[in-house]
């Protein structure tokens, strides 16, 4: 088989699965469109063991109810119940999903809407058919293309990417000054340890703070940046700087703030520029 029957093949392949993806979501189909998802509400809040793991998230009660059958549930995140909360506090609104009529399968969503057509795997497909159409252009007409077909993609992405999260680090600096801070304290540090495949072991440790808001809401949450020397933070009373509209956005450390939004934006750019290089030069190779 040459060059031309593989990428028809691959074509092919995939532009059946990217098809199908397509017309399940059209018909309303797809696991991601028929799971159920309501908002939740935490109940109680209780605070991590000193010591302990990070990887199940703060332990919480959740309460939700099953919109076809009035049903309300009470529920833990004490297993492997989805996206972990890093930040809670009593009435705080999470999202759960599960499939229909399965409300004991339930998982915590971060985005109660992210994914909710179901388009991952389609949208994927329709990415590696473009994949293999821009590297046969490369062998096939020259390795410039390349350079166009992967570079013109990254530079349009870096183009809507670039303004718009330079006004999400504008909002939320505005939003982690727009008042006083607070004062919190550092009630636990939480450890893992993890041994990679070379078998060396390696040791994380996450500070979890408490904090009560101006408004009264008593939060606790994870803190894995801006603490120096986390590993001996217990006990330690911290300044926070909060989202008045989401605590579960703050800092301990606002300094680090314009210096942190500087160096994405530098990357953000660099990146861009990067993508705009590769067009330019795979332009002028041709």
């Amino acid at each position: 088989m040459d060059l031309q029957g593989y990428l028809a093949l691959w074509c092919g392949a995939f532009g059946t699965v990217a098809l199908v993806g397509y017309g399940l979501a059209l018909a309303g189909l797809t696991p991601a469109q028929r799971a159920v998802r309501v908002v939740g509400r935490i109940e109680r809040v209780r605070e991590p063991r000193h010591g302990s793991s990070q990887r199940d998230g703060i332990p919480v009660v959740v309460s939700f109810q099953d919109p076809s059958t009035g049903q309300e549930f009470t529920v833990t995140n004490d297993a492997d119940h989805g996206e972990r909360i890093a930040a809670a506090w009593t009435g705080r609104e999470v999202g759960v999903r599960y499939p229909r009529g399965r409300p004991h399968a339930y998982r915590f969503v971060g985005d109660l809407w992210a994914g909710r057509r179901g388009l991952g795997w389609p949208n994927f497909a329709v990415f590696l058919i473009y994949a293999g159409l821009v590297v046969y252009a490369a062998i096939d007409w020259g390795w410039p293309w390349a350079l166009i077909g992967f570079g013109g993609p990254w530079t349009l992405s870096g183009v809507f990417y670039v303004p718009q999260n330079a006004r999400v680090a504008n909002r939320r600096m505005d939003a982690l000054t727009s008042q006083p801070p607070v004062q919190g304290r550092v009630i636990a540090v939480l450890t893992d340890t993890d041994t990679d495949a070379d078998g060396d072991t390696m040791t994380s440790h996450t500070p979890v703070i408490r904090f009560t808001t101006h408004e009264g809401t008593s939060v606790i949450a994870y803190c894995p940046d801006g603490l120096p020397d986390p590993t001996n933070s217990y006990g330690r009373d911290v300044t926070i700087h909060y989202r008045p509209d989401d605590p579960a956005v703050f800092t301990p450390d606002l300094a680090a703030e314009p210096r942190s939004r500087s160096l994405d934006m530098t990357c953000s750019i660099v990146a861009l520029l990067l993508g705009v290089a590769a067009v330019v030069v795979g332009a002028v190779l041709l």
